[in-house]
């Protein structure tokens, strides 16, 4: 093995030919923290027609988004998606600790619109609500992204040059990625 990263053939030309605001090239994001806090949080519409109990939870979040934009409680980076009847928050955070202040403190909206969806709809079954928390070892970290804009960890952590720096995570061994790869056609 060598030491001289490989850029796999489809990608040489990336960097000069990618649209603005696009990273071309494969790069990997670059957790340098202990940690990566990755919280998925959403809501599922089961009753369209019930719009009282769902819509509070719709119109909360990006206000929640807001507020966190405007202040330094630990949110790193978030992107919202939309599938059918789910909505989804994909949000980095700075650590576990931190996200936990943020949905119990009096002071943030997270704490008041939880309150008052457990007063108001959590018994209706009319909207449902979830979120899994991942705190995951930065050496237990791979990925990759090719001709992208930031997204994901590299958006909340940044990103570097796709075996640049290389180090070999357990991630990596299992899934055989310590060197960019290409595909022959």
């Amino acid at each position: 093995m060598t030491d001289t990263p490989r850029v796999p053939r489809a990608y040489r030309g990336a960097a000069d030919a990618a649209p603005g605001g696009v990273r071309g090239g494969q790069y990997v994001a670059d957790v340098t923290s202990e940690d990566a806090v990755v919280f998925l949080i959403g809501m599922r519409i089961n009753r369209w027609r019930r719009v009282r109990s769902w819509w509070p939870v719709f119109t909360g979040m990006p206000r929640m988004l807001a507020e966190l934009r405007s202040r330094d409680a630990g949110l790193l980076d978030a992107r919202s998606f939309w599938s059918g009847r789910t909505f989804l928050v994909v949000q980095h955070w700075r650590s576990a600790e931190e996200l936990g202040t943020y949905a119990r403190d009096p002071s943030f909206i997270h704490a008041r619109a939880w309150g008052e969806f457990n007063r108001t709809s959590a018994d209706t079954g009319d909207v449902g609500i979830f979120h899994e928390t991942y705190v995951v070892p930065h050496d237990r970290i791979e990925s990759v992204y090719a001709n992208m804009t930031p997204f994901g960890l590299a958006a909340a952590h940044g990103g570097r040059l796709r075996g640049a720096r290389r180090t070999a995570t357990i991630a990596h061994q299992r899934l055989a990625t310590t060197e960019p790869d290409y595909v022959e056609d």
